[in-house]
Formats: structure tokens, C-alpha cells, sequence
């Protein structure tokens, strides 16, 4: 067995990126294949994944009928769709990390107190990531939902924790993020976004009117841990029809930053 090195252990302590002897290229290929299915496309060919993953035809359609094997993929005639079974990956995240665990309680809370829908997200990569919500009544948005993905540059959550990464990495994101034109209130313009995102930093919340869904108005903080690291975001959404973004800020910031503050304390 090769013996690891003083340079290689110090590696791995510094938590650098691994050995490449040491990952296993099948599994990060069969996740490649998952992730490529999605709202859009929910039903693929062959062909089309490989296309997605880069795979060679002949590799995808390994991968395709293991995954189907597994009970992950559904196969139909020459398309290939994802089974309920693929929920158990998510699942297991969902009920053994701590913050969902934490933050749901205090939720139900907030969302009792303001009547309207509440959530908490956090960053992965270039998009936020719902892992916690309550609708209170309220459905405004299908974005709610433990799971979904939405691009973080236009949504609250998703600003409000940009702001807070590290100025370096902050302008990687601006100068390789593809700012999409989902609403004609999408923000696409990067120095305008820069700036944004240097606005929410100042003022401790981010507020986005009706970038990502038209009639979607959200306002979000950020929470931190007891080190003071941000590690998620929480917001409110509220239908646009219903309250201007001064009612919004004045109504619920206040509240916002009561459990943001409890928070900071469990997590």
C-alpha cells in the first residue's frame, strides 16, 4: 500500500482538493447522469445525455441502465426519466443536517407571527438552495419548497449571501456568472448587480422586487453561526399586489432580524 506523503498529508489536513487516485470516477459520473434531468428537460434520450454529461454514448447508456436497475430511472420506449426514488438523496440530507432541524421550529414561528411564507436557503455554487420552508397559508411561489434550485443573483436569499462571501470571490461570480433576463426586472447589467450586492452587504438584508417571478416580492437576511460565519439566508415572500417594498422592509425586517439573532445562537 503506498504510504501517504508529509506533503500530501498536510494536503488533506488543509482541505485542499483531494488526490485524484482517491475518488471514485464511476460515482461522480452516475451523479453527472442524475443532474442532468431537469425541469426542462425531464425526459431524456440516450444521446441527449451524453450530450449533458459528456459522456460517450456507450458510457450513458451504462450508466442510464444501472441507474434503472437501481430503481432511480424509469425507462420508456427510448426516453429515460427519474423515479421518486431519486427524493431518498435529497431526503437524507434534509433529515440528518443541522440546520434544517434547527431553523424549522423558528420558522413556523415567523411565519405564524407574519402570516405570510418564509424560507431559509443557502449557497451552492451559483444557485440558492431551498432546504427549509413554511407557506403559512400563503403559496406565492413553487420556488418555496425544500429542494428547489434557483439562480442566486436574482433572488433575496440568494443576494444577501453573495454579499457576504469574501470581495475576491465576489467578483470571480460576477465576472464568469451568465446573468440571465428572467423578468423585465431582472437585474443583468454586472457593475448594477455589483453594486447590489455591495448595498445588501451595507445594509445588513437584500430586497428583490419581481426579478425572478413576476408578482414575487422577497426581503432576506442573512443568519450566522455563533462565529459570526453566514452559513444560510432567510426571507419572506410577499405577492407584489399586496405590499409595496417600503411596507415591506418596515413590517418585517424587525421580525426578520429578532429570529435572525435567536438563531445565531443555535446555529
Amino acid at each position: 500500500m503506498h504510504a501517504l506523503s508529509a506533503q500530501e498529508k498536510q494536503l488533506e489536513i488543509e482541505g485542499h482538493s483531494p488526490l485524484k487516485r482517491d475518488l471514485v470516477a464511476g460515482l461522480e459520473k452516475g451523479l453527472q447522469v442524475i443532474e442532468a434531468f431537469d425541469q426542462e428537460r425531464s425526459r431524456l434520450t440516450i444521446s441527449e445525455v451524453a450530450e449533458r454529461t459528456g459522456l460517450t454514448r456507450a458510457a450513458a447508456r451504462r450508466y442510464l441502465i444501472t441507474l434503472a436497475y437501481l430503481g432511480y430511472v424509469r425507462h420508456e420506449q427510448k426516453l429515460f426519466s427519474l423515479t421518486p426514488m431519486v427524493l431518498r438523496l435529497g431526503q437524507s440530507y434534509l433529515h440528518s443536517a443541522r440546520l434544517p432541524r434547527i431553523v424549522q421550529p423558528l420558522l413556523y414561528r415567523l411565519a405564524s407571527s407574519l402570516q405570510e411564507a418564509v424560507s431559509v436557503g443557502i449557497l451552492d455554487h451559483d444557485q440558492l438552495v431551498c432546504v427549509a420552508a413554511v407557506s403559512s397559508g400563503r403559496l406565492v411561489s413553487t420556488t418555496l419548497q425544500p429542494g428547489t434550485r434557483v439562480p442566486a443573483f436574482c433572488t433575496s436569499s440568494g443576494r444577501i449571501l453573495l454579499a457576504y462571501l469574501p470581495q475576491a470571490e465576489i467578483d470571480r461570480f460576477i465576472v464568469q456568472s451568465q446573468l440571465e433576463q428572467i423578468t423585465p426586472n431582472t437585474i443583468t447589467n454586472k457593475e448594477r448587480l455589483a453594486l447590489e450586492l455591495a448595498r445588501a452587504r451595507a445594509k445588513g438584508y437584500a430586497l428583490v422586487d419581481q426579478e425572478l417571478e413576476l408578482g414575487l416580492r422577497t426581503l432576506a437576511v442573512p443568519l450566522r453561526n455563533f462565529r459570526g460565519d453566514t452559513v444560510a439566508a432567510m426571507n419572506v415572500s410577499v405577492h407584489a399586489a399586496r405590499m409595496t417594498t417600503e411596507e415591506i422592509v418596515g413590517r418585517y425586517l424587525p421580525a426578520l432580524i429578532k429570529i435572525q439573532v435567536e438563531l445565531s445562537a443555535l446555529l
